[in-house]
Formats: C-alpha cells, structure tokens, sequence
C-alpha cells in the first residue's frame, strides 16, 4: 500500500538519539551510530521524530510501505525500554550509551592526606550551556572548554588536565532539548574566545555536542586553535 513513512538521511545523521526518544511507537533503532526505521510497519507516519532532529536528516515521503500496525509498534516500543544488556547493545539491540556493565576499580582508602586532593579549578557559575549569558564577562579573552555531562565523573582528573585555566560549559545532548550549536555561536560571536576544547563522552549521542561546537566555530566565521577530546565509558582518554 502507498502511504507517508519517515526517511532517514543516514548521512546528516549525528546519532544522537533525539528522535527515537520523540518517537512513540518505537520504530527507530540506533545501529552503528546511525538512527534507522527498523520496520516500516512501526512508523505511523506521524512525523513527530522530525522536529526533534537536529540537522534535518529525517523527511515525511509517500511511498509503498507496510501498513502501520499498531499492536507490533507498542510491544517494540515496551521492549526498546527494557534494560539492555551490554551483549544486546553490541549486538545494535538499543542505544550502546545505556547499556549496564560494571568497571572493576581497587578499592581507593577511606582518608588521604589532605595535600593529596586538588582544588576545584571551576573558575565560573553557571555552567550550563543553556544558562550560561553569551556577554558574560568571563567568558573575554578566555579558552573555552564544553563538556558533555558524564565526562566529570567518567574522568578523574577532569579539573588538572581539562577545566584548569578554562571557562566550562556543560550539557547533554541527548537529554537536553534543541542544538546548542545557536548559543555556542553567539558566544564565539560576541566574545574574544582564544580556544576551544571540546570533551565527550564515546557513546553515540554525545556526536552531538562535538557537532553543535563545529557548527558554531563555522558559523562564526571565526578561526580559532580547537579540538575535540574522547574519553571512554571506563574513564580512559580515546582519542586527544
């Protein structure tokens, strides 16, 4: 039968997941970091994915496809929330960045000498992306780190090696509503920003925050000294 289904340009896509969140019946899996209609017969044609999408990688399109069948997309849509095994994950069963596994630490002491703990290095509030004023006067002349959420507590030393001089800013874009790519390029725009660091976090979705930082430096027009920093989900650096 003809009818309107999504279309989902797997090359725009960022994977970051904001739109099989939006999606209510389901239908779009996360698979090698790419959203994909996993079953015609789950989308509903609705087209409440498409706003939630950053970069305007999914389209309405009328075109032979399966009838919707509603009863399939809601026990798709139940099992999707289930909790997914690491196994399941690698397998492109659910999104990789929430599946459970446990890290294997030796136990660190109960009290350490004092002079073994480094001070905080936040050097402003908020941190926020989103409540963060684009003409804060600290942000003058500063080197910009924006950070995804869980690098803090996957990383150790995130205050010595990356937020010591810095001015940080913070955010998700996975559970975050919209782009932080507008804001970040306002405040390249209307301060002197001397560098940019970004660091995310290996899973998918956090595609999202690297993404929105290369937007706004090009949407800038400014050239400024960048890079973007990876740390794994068991707190090592990937790739710097």
């Amino acid at each position: 039968m003809k009818r309107t289904i999504i279309n989902i340009d797997e090359e725009k896509c960022i994977g970051c997941s904001l739109c099989i969140n939006a999606c209510e019946q389901g239908a779009i899996q996360l698979v090698d970091g790419k959203a994909r209609l996993i079953s015609e017969d789950y989308c509903d044609g609705l087209g409440k994915c498409l706003p939630k999408c950053p970069v305007d990688a999914i389209q309405l399109e009328e075109r032979e496809a399966k009838a919707f069948d509603k009863e399939a997309s809601l026990q798709r849509k139940a099992a999707s929330e289930a909790p997914t095994s690491p196994a399941a994950a690698s397998l492109g069963c659910g999104c990789p960045g929430t599946a459970s596994k446990t890290i294997s630490r030796n136990d660190a002491p109960a009290s350490q000498p004092q002079q073994s703990y480094n001070p905080s290095q936040l050097r402003q509030w908020p941190v926020q992306i989103k409540l963060v004023p684009v003409h804060a006067p600290y942000l003058e002349n500063s080197h910009l780190l924006v950070a995804a959420d869980c690098t803090a507590f996957a990383y150790g030393n995130i205050h010595q090696e990356f937020m010591r001089n810095k001015v940080t800013l913070i955010g998700c874009p996975k559970l975050d509503e919209g782009d932080y790519s507008e804001k970040l390029t306002a405040i390249l725009q209307n301060n002197n920003i001397k560098s940019l660091t970004v660091l995310r976090m290996e899973v998918p979705c956090c595609s999202g925050i690297a993404n929105a930082a290369k937007n706004a430096l090009i949407n800038s027009g400014k050239m400024i000294p960048w890079n973007i920093v990876t740390i794994s989900t068991d707190g090592e650096i990937l790739e710097d």
